[in-house]
């Protein structure tokens, strides 16, 4: 009897301090955090980003929510770690860092943030991702259509330059002829505006297509060409400012529904911060890095004003006219009139 008592006792006290931990918020949820790239935070700014935003979540929550890093595509391919995170559970959530590649299949609206050229500089396009309706909407439509969190834009190196091992590119017309890696649909649209060819290609096979000469070229920031050493395979780069480049921080929308407000709010603040910190970093690495492609005997070539206007008048237009095929034209007009005000905004309006 004193046995069965005892056991009675301790069933009972078990129950009470799990029924205090739930009450209390203070078991651990541990979250796997998925993106691209080696986890090296001097080269790659999603890894960089991804180390940040676990310190901060995790000393705001006082370790309420754990997450455990998976970097260099551990979780597979891009669409099949975003059909991973919007299916699992509490049991075992996830968060992931996603390009185009894996956002798109499922809200193809995003490629709307992309057209090419559209942004003058950093500043616009931190404006546009920070306060712009365009990603206030997309934020919304994203839950409303897939249940997960589209919480930021997350800067993952400076704007793309396009780089191949056959000739320089100064013209949209040096293009002709050329096959290129493709990240997406997206990029398939410019090659085939300026004359060249794309053909997607993930990024953990790209080095070896290049090398073998599947494709001549692709288009990346500086950042990704060295962490994927691309310029022992790529002998001219040009620095055309084609696309801000960007990631997107998404997390099951089952773990943000499961956290108090206090902790929601923590992991908001948390990737704001961590991306505040990204950006600053990204941006002053940016130009070390294209000297380094130069030291390792890549051929740099930064476009005059009259060239880039060149680039912008074929390419915008050749990405638009795809872009129809996929969102409606209210996705596009606010996208561009975002990034209108964007550009204005950060120059003082002029």
């Amino acid at each position: 009897m004193r046995v069965r008592a005892s056991r009675l006792m301790l069933g009972v006290i078990l129950a009470g301090v799990f029924l205090f931990l739930s009450v209390s918020g203070a078991m651990a949820v541990t979250a796997k955090m998925s993106y691209n790239g080696p986890p090296d935070e001097k080269n790659n700014a999603v890894h960089a980003f991804a180390v940040n935003f676990k310190k901060f979540v995790e000393e705001g929550t006082e370790g309420r929510l754990k997450i455990e890093l998976f970097p260099d595509s551990q979780l597979g391919t891009e669409e099949e770690r975003m059909e991973l995170l919007m299916k699992s559970g509490l049991n075992q959530p996830i968060i992931n860092i996603a390009s185009f590649a894996g956002v798109a299949p499922v809200f193809p609206e995003i490629y709307a943030s992309s057209v090419p050229f559209m942004f003058n500089s950093y500043e616009a396009a931190h404006y546009f991702f920070d306060n712009s309706r365009y990603w206030k909407r997309a934020q919304e439509e994203f839950r409303n259509r897939t249940g997960a969190v589209l919480l930021e834009a997350v800067e993952e190196g400076g704007f793309l330059a396009f780089t191949n091992s056959k000739k320089p590119i100064h013209h949209p017309a040096d293009f002709k002829g050329l096959k290129f890696r493709a990240m997406d649909e997206g990029q398939i649209a410019i090659y085939k505006a300026f004359g060249a060819s794309g053909t997607p290609i993930p990024w953990t096979e790209l080095y070896m297509a290049l090398k073998t000469g599947v494709v001549d070229g692709q288009m990346n920031p500086a950042m990704y060409i060295i962490i994927g050493s691309l310029f022992e395979v790529q002998k001219y780069m040009t620095l055309a400012n084609i696309q801000y480049s960007d990631q997107f921080l998404v997390m099951n929308g089952d773990l943000f529904d499961s956290l108090s407000k206090e902790d929601q709010e923590v992991v908001l603040k948390a990737a704001k911060e961590a991306n505040r910190i990204s950006r600053k970093e990204v941006e002053e690495a940016d130009a070390k890095q294209i000297e380094f492609l130069k030291e390792k005997g890549m051929e740099v070539y930064a476009p005059t004003p009259e060239e880039m206007e060149e680039f912008r008048s074929i390419g915008q237009p050749g990405y638009i006219e795809w872009l129809k095929s996929k969102v409606s034209s209210d996705w596009m007009e606010l996208a561009l009139e975002c990034a209108e005000n964007a550009n204005k905004a950060v120059s003082g309006g002029n």
